[in-house]
């Protein structure tokens, strides 16, 4: 594939996908912090009902999460086009996963805490679904969703795509890791920072390992948690001060 036709895939996959979500996360994020109300006084869920009857909500959050699962498909698709294959699955991704979701996830906590209380960010709800019997799975696949297509967009497909531009392997962890925190801002300037953090840890193994599988378990170990946990806890958050 020539350099100007990688370019124009860059510039297409990321404005239907990521890309568009940065920017309409920097813009909400910007919107927030023009509001009189102080950011760590206003709040957002991650996963809310979207309609009012209990079957078309369900139809809803599925069609909603298929299509960041076609997100992860179509950088799938146009990467085994050119030759390079999403790798076999090894137990040993799942120990790696685990790992990295135990570096990232509690950290990750403490930070969200601490910028709560500084006021930089918001706080964010989990989720707000109200359908006891399918709460827990939709949970489920959403947490497969978001790491499917995350980290195959974000990490594999646009680290193999920069690689052929002839990026060095700093810019392109740089360039993965901003985009990551970018359409994270929506939940207050602290998850832009922190996600660029994790977006290095990321795409720095990745490029040491060439492995995603593991960074697809990790991602979904840590929203399954997050997302689930909050659930078992009945919204209680109070055991982090908030």
């Amino acid at each position: 594939m020539t350099r100007a036709r990688i370019r124009v895939e860059i510039l297409v996959v990321l404005a239907v996908t990521f890309g568009a979500s940065g920017l309409r996360s920097l813009l909400r994020l910007v919107d927030d912090l023009l509001s009189p109300t102080a950011l760590n006084d206003q709040a957002v869920s991650l996963n809310a009902p979207q309609a009012q009857g209990i079957w078309l909500d369900l139809a809803l959050q599925l069609v909603s999460a298929g299509v960041l699962f076609s997100w992860g498909g179509l950088a799938l698709y146009l990467l085994a086009d050119d030759g390079f294959r999403f790798g076999r699955i090894r137990w040993g991704d799942l120990g790696w996963g685990a790992g990295l979701a135990a570096l990232i996830g509690l950290p990750g906590l403490i930070f969200y805490a601490s910028a709560v209380h500084l006021g930089l960010s918001k706080q964010v709800i989990p989720t707000t679904l109200d359908s006891p019997w399918w709460e827990i799975p939709i949970l489920l696949v959403w947490s497969g969703a978001n790491a499917f297509a995350e980290e195959i967009v974000v990490v594999f497909w646009l680290l193999t795509r920069l690689r052929g531009l002839g990026w060095s392997v700093p810019a392109m962890i740089i360039a993965s890791s901003v985009l990551r925190g970018s359409y994270h801002l929506y939940q207050g300037v602290s998850a832009g920072f922190g996600n660029i953090i994790m977006g290095v840890i990321f795409a720095w193994f990745y490029h040491r390992t060439g492995k995603v599988w593991p960074l697809v378990f990790a991602h979904f170990l840590i929203d399954a948690v997050a997302f689930v946990g909050y659930t078992a806890l009945g919204g209680d958050l109070s055991w982090l001060g908030l």
